[in-house]
């Protein structure tokens, strides 16, 4: 009976003795395995089809937005923007897409002028009404048409972005006005 609990203070000893392998404290909301998101398929800014499971291997930031956006969408991109810089080399192990909500006026031209802008390595993804409104439910994000005085209208839409790790797993979400500081945290956090 003493060999018994000897054996077992023992191996408890070893076990408290062996490094564990911490989960990521992220600055966003850990969404790890959550039940929506998923894979799918838009066009880029250069007309091709592509899908999230292309950026296999990389980290994957995931906005939605439109071009004519006055404030939250040019203040999330330039928030990825700095966070890239930050992250030096490891950038080239990231990839911010831009899923324009406004395909009407987001054609593949006008993203190519506009999402560069921020990095040039960012993508801006388009399709049609009913392909971004399906990836758009896919992600419980919302959008809705504010008409404008003079004929025009804005998008009252999601702020946030998801982030992926490199094997496509949906694993962060970041509320508007992240800082990069901590964007390049948890980008870091999922490179590792």
């Amino acid at each position: 009976m003493l060999r018994r609990v000897l054996f077992a203070c023992c191996l408890l000893a070893l076990m408290a003795c062996t490094p564990q392998s911490a989960a990521p404290a992220f600055k966003g909301s850990d969404i790890s395995g959550v039940a929506f998101g998923g894979n799918f398929t838009l066009i880029n800014q250069q007309g091709k089809t592509v899908s999230l499971a292309d950026f296999r291997g990389k980290a994957v930031a995931l906005f939605f937005g439109y071009t004519h956006c006055p404030d939250v969408c040019p203040t999330t991109l330039l928030e990825y923007a700095q966070a890239m810089k930050a992250l030096g080399p490891q950038a080239d192990q990231v990839q911010v897409l831009f899923v324009s909500l406004d395909p009407a006026r987001d054609t593949p031209a006008v993203l190519a002028a506009y999402v560069p802008h921020f990095d040039r390595r960012f993508i801006g993804l388009t399709g049609s009404q009913a392909q971004v409104d399906r990836v758009a439910s896919q992600f419980k994000v919302v959008a809705q048409k504010v008409v404008t005085e003079g004929g025009g209208y804005t998008l009252d839409h999601s702020a946030g972005s998801y982030l992926f790790d490199g094997a496509g797993n949906l694993r962060v979400y970041q509320a508007y006005g992240t800082p990069s500081a901590a964007l390049v945290h948890d980008i870091r956090e999922l490179l590792r």
